[in-house]
Parts: C-alpha cells; sequence; structure tokens
C-alpha cells in the first residue's frame, strides 16, 4: 500500500473544488498547481496550498508535464490528480510520476496508451467479445476513405485515432464531401493531438450516447456504478447528462454494463473510467465507441444515485487499496439530471463570455448539488473553457427529477456575463426531452433549428 497524505491538484475550475473537498474529508493536504490567472480562484482558496506553475495560457502551465511534476516534486506531494482534460489521459505524465517515485491517480501508462487510441481501443473492444461500429482500420488518404465509405456505407463519422473532448470527428454524406474534409481534418488532429491518424466509422443518425462507469483496483476488481444517458449534445459535447438511462430495459441495461466489465477487465484496468456506448434506436442494438480513462465531467449524477464518491475510490485505488465495494453491494437509487452551465450566449453562437460576475445566486434546497469554483465577484477568464458550474438535481424518478431542474433553473441568479441557464431551460421544457423522446441529433436538429431555440 503506497502512502498518500499530499496530493498536487493539476488542474483548475470546478474539478479542482471538487478534489479538495474529498481531500479534506479524508484529512489529506491539497496543493493546488495554478496558472496566473487562477491565482486568486475559489479552488486556490480552498487549497491547503497553490503553486504556480506558468503564465496564463494552458500551453505554458496545465499543459507542462515537466512543470507540474516539479510542482509535485518541490511541494513535497506523493501524488498527482490530474482531473479531467489537460492531462489527463496522457501517458508521458503517468509515466513520469512512476521515474519520480509519484503516485498518478489514474489508470497505468499502458492503459491510457490502449484505451486512448479509439482503433486500438477498438480491436480490445472485439477481442472482449463486444459489438464495435462498423469501421474501418487506420486511412492514409482520401482514395482509401473513399473506399472504405462505399463498403460501410453512407452517411459515415470521419474520426481522429487520437482524438477526444468532441474534437476531431465530423458526419460525411457524400463521396465528394468526403475528398473535400479529409486532408483538412488530418491536418487539424494533426496539430491539437500530435497524431494525424483517421478512420471511419458507420454513422447512426437515430442513437442515444450511453456510458457505464468503472470502478477498478489494482487486486483485478472491477464493478459498474450503473449507466449514464448523455445524449442531449452540440458539436459532440455533452450538454445534459442523466442516471439511470431511461431508454434501456432491464435487461439490456445489464447487458451493456457487464459489457463495460469485461472491456475493463480485459487490459486489467485499475482506476475509474468511462466506456461509452452508442444505442441504436432503430435496432435496439448497442456499439462500443470509447473509453474515457479518467474522471469525467458528469460523474456527479452517477454518484448521486449510488452514494460513492469516486474522487475517493480514484485516490484509494492509486495508493493500491481494493475497491471499498463489491458489485451485489451497489445500489442504485432515484434519478439525477445534470446540466452544464457555461458563461457563453444562449443565442444559439454560444459565443465565451467572459468577465466579472456581479451577482452568483445558485438555487439550494434538498435533492440540489452545485459544483462550481465561481461566487460573486469572481472573473471568468478568457483562457480556458467555459464552463461556470454544473447543477445537479436528484429525486424519486425522471419525472420529478425534470420538475426540480425545471424549478431550479429558474432559481439560478447570475449577472455580469451571459450564461447557458436560458437555453437549458429551454430544452428542459420541451415535450420532446420531457418524455424522453430525444437522440444524440436531437439538440443540433431540432433545438438549435427552430425558431424557439434563441431566447
Amino acid at each position: 500500500m503506497k502512502n498518500i497524505s499530499r496530493i498536487l491538484i493539476a488542474n483548475r475550475g470546478e474539478i479542482a473544488v471538487r478534489i479538495i473537498k474529498t481531500c479534506k474529508r479524508l484529512g489529506i493536504t491539497s496543493v493546488l498547481a495554478v496558472s496566473d490567472a487562477d491565482k486568486e480562484s475559489l479552488a486556490a482558496q480552498m487549497a491547503d496550498r497553490s503553486v504556480c506553475v506558468g503564465s496564463s495560457a494552458a500551453r505554458d502551465s496545465y499543459l507542462k508535464v515537466d512543470s507540474l511534476v516539479a510542482a509535485a516534486l518541490g511541494t513535497k506531494a506523493d501524488a498527482i490528480h490530474p482531473g479531467y482534460g489537460f492531462l489527463s489521459e496522457t501517458p508521458e505524465l503517468a509515466e513520469m510520476c512512476e521515474k519520480v517515485d509519484l503516485t498518478f491517480i489514474g489508470p497505468s501508462a499502458n492503459c491510457l496508451r490502449q484505451m486512448g487510441n479509439k482503433l486500438l481501443s477498438r480491436e480490445i473492444a472485439e477481442k472482449a467479445g463486444v459489438q464495435t461500429i462498423p469501421g474501418s482500420t487506420k486511412i492514409c488518404n482520401s482514395a482509401q476513405a473513399s473506399r472504405a465509405a462505399e463498403q460501410i456505407g453512407l452517411p459515415v463519422m470521419l474520426k481522429a485515432a487520437a482524438g477526444g473532448g468532441g474534437r476531431g470527428m465530423t458526419i460525411v454524406r457524400d463521396l465528394e464531401e468526403l475528398n473535400n474534409v479529409f486532408d483538412i481534418l488530418s491536418s487539424e488532429v494533426k496539430s491539437a493531438f500530435g497524431d494525424g491518424s483517421l478512420f471511419i466509422e458507420r454513422y447512426f443518425p437515430k442513437a442515444k450516447h450511453i456510458e457505464v462507469q468503472i470502478l477498478a483496483d489494482c487486486f483485478g476488481n472491477v464493478i459498474h456504478l450503473g449507466e449514464r444517458d448523455c445524449s442531449i449534445q452540440r458539436r459532440y459535447q455533452k450538454v445534459i447528462e442523466e442516471a439511470p438511462a431511461y431508454a434501456l430495459s432491464g435487461e439490456l441495461r445489464t447487458t451493456i454494463c457487464k459489457a463495460a466489465v469485461g472491456i475493463a477487465e480485459s487490459v486489467a484496468y485499475d482506476n475509474c473510467g468511462t466506456v461509452e456506448f452508442i444505442f441504436d434506436e432503430e435496432t435496439d442494438n448497442f456499439y462500443f465507441l470509447e473509453m474515457n480513462t479518467r474522471i469525467q465531467v458528469e460523474h456527479p449524477v452517477s454518484e448521486q444515485i449510488t452514494g460513492i464518491d469516486i474522487i475517493q475510490e480514484q485516490i484509494e485505488s492509486a495508493a493500491l487499496k481494493p475497491l471499498s465495494i463489491s458489485q451485489d453491494n451497489v445500489r442504485i437509487k432515484g434519478h439525477a439530471i445534470e446540466c452544464r452551465i457555461n458563461a457563453e450566449l444562449s443565442d444559439g453562437s454560444f459565443k465565451p463570455c467572459p468577465g466579472r460576475i456581479q451577482l452568483w445566486n445558485p438555487p439550494t434546497g434538498p435533492g440540489i448539488r452545485i459544483d462550481s469554483h465561481c461566487f460573486t465577484g469572481y472573473s471568468v477568464p478568457p483562457f480556458y473553457d467555459s464552463l461556470l458550474a454544473k447543477l445537479i438535481v436528484t429525486a424519486d424518478d425522471r419525472f420529478e427529477a425534470v420538475k426540480q431542474m425545471q424549478i431550479c433553473l429558474d432559481n439560478f441568479h447570475v449577472s455580469g456575463v451571459d450564461t447557458t441557464i436560458p437555453f437549458l431551460k429551454n430544452i428542459l421544457h420541451r415535450p420532446d426531452y420531457i418524455q424522453g423522446k430525444v437522440n444524440s441529433r436531437w439538440l443540433e436538429d431540432v433545438v438549435l433549428k427552430s425558431k424557439g431555440s434563441s431566447l
């Protein structure tokens, strides 16, 4: 067992605040890595100590492996928690931690490499007996892409092997379009991820995005905390998440969760992670999509319906402790919904709106959880993702959760910066959403194309 009494948190915003809260509860000293822009942040105020790792741009601070490792060693930290985004799925950070005897709070570098590459992870899923989306191997040029698309059948999704966070993907509906976008996308993902490899998968126009929360330890124990529905998306980025996934039958729910556990077991996965699937409503078939080898933005909905602190399980697994709970003892209770609130215009342009928050008054009460780093007077910087808060409600069933979320959004008051609260209110009051008649294209194809989307 490893001693973890001091953790360097290599992240910012609401996830840094979230990790600090668990550290405080466990009696672990928290050291926060901050950029120049985040020196006065709420996370910096809450942490036991903060250390500046660079200037405001992420490439000069949160994305510098050497600076973060040096900060951890310099503050005598035992471990680094990467949060999500930034370097959270970077094998180089995990390897560097191992070299200098720091504990990386996440899966092994080997797991990061295997599951971080979409082509390799497809092969792993297939070997584990899980159906993958019909697709190609690595494609090197537009001629190969055209041949693959004809075999798979249009429309298709052109994807980056090393992509993530909704980037490096585009829907292609005809061969001419495919030829036009292939070189452009390859160049873009080469610049963004250091790997320009592309491949093609069949595109399902009426699909739901279902994901399964996994917990694992170094003793071979792998369990799931149920599944989430993350179908409300814009540009492949999630906007609203729910748990459990309301569209699945009991038998299908069991099968998809078992498949997720099987994939994690096949690579000796050893921390928290999320296995993502596409569920085709037209055929009731599900297909492996990818695995996220980190804590997810939407992890609170799984925590709310199970009562399990996923950050704590991450820390304890990294400390070589066995999971604190077995699969038989996981109990799913109620329904949870999470809305991501961003500093963006709600007029359909979603233009980021940095600035100073003059009023921050979120709703409170039973069944309401706010994960946020914001407060009245906080200056939202222009350098990072625009996420301000995650509003999570939990109720006995989905109908009550939707109703509670509608009330909470009405009572979430922010001034000084524009937010996506009006846009979220629009979604929550639409009959299609209330009745669960949505898929991963509904937000863009129905809401954003309708006159009522601009508020």
